[in-house]
């Protein structure tokens, strides 16, 4: 759908995309899907990475294009590094009538390590599998791609995306939890 948004939020494991994906969506509303790239990837299809013959990346565009289809905004999240996601990402940006943004957060391998064992549940792995993963400033290349420093807080990061993508401009279906009668019932 020309009107709907599409956001893709990228970065290094640990680097906050995922909670701050999360709060980009919870602050917009009703009408943000939020396609998750470990959730689709681990959960549903029950692969492991690496580069046997994926099907997550297209798994992940294909969930991505039916939700934008559908009329919903879409806030994707995840690593998405450029060489197994990229062509698929350049693909999604091209071929999306409406606006697009993509965000990549620029975050050091050792803020990763410190933000990941913060987590209240992190992952198990260790730093030097962390350090096996990391890849430095693996940017997708495209036009007006908005680079997210480390320094930059989180309420300061997560306005920037509403903002920059449009998506602070464009009405939710519903303001959750004020509004959304089921989100207001599990808030009580």
């Amino acid at each position: 759908m020309p009107d709907a948004t599409l956001v893709i939020i990228r970065g290094n494991s640990g680097s906050g995309k995922t909670t701050t994906a999360r709060e980009v969506r919870r602050r917009y509303g009703r009408g943000a899907a939020l396609v998750e790239q470990d959730y689709l990837r681990r959960v549903v299809l029950r692969e492991h990475g690496g580069r046997f013959d994926p099907v997550a990346p297209a798994f992940v565009a294909t969930t991505v294009r039916s939700a934008l289809d559908l009329g919903y905004h879409v806030v994707l999240e995840g690593i998405l590094d450029t060489a197994g996601y990229g062509d698929v990402l350049h693909r999604l940006v091209a071929e999306h009538a409406g606006p697009s943004s993509v965000f990549y957060l620029d975050v050091s391998f050792e803020e990763t390590v410190r933000r990941h064992f913060g987590r209240a549940e992190p992952i198990p792995v260790s730093a030097e599998q962390m350090r096996e993963w990391y890849r430095e400033r693996d940017l997708l290349g495209v036009a007006g791609e908005h680079v997210v420093t480390e320094r930059t807080g989180f309420d300061d990061a997560v306005a920037a995306i509403l903002h920059t993508s449009g998506l602070a401009r464009t009405a939710a279906l519903t303001p959750c939890p004020t509004r959304c009668p089921r989100c207001a019932q599990k808030a009580r």
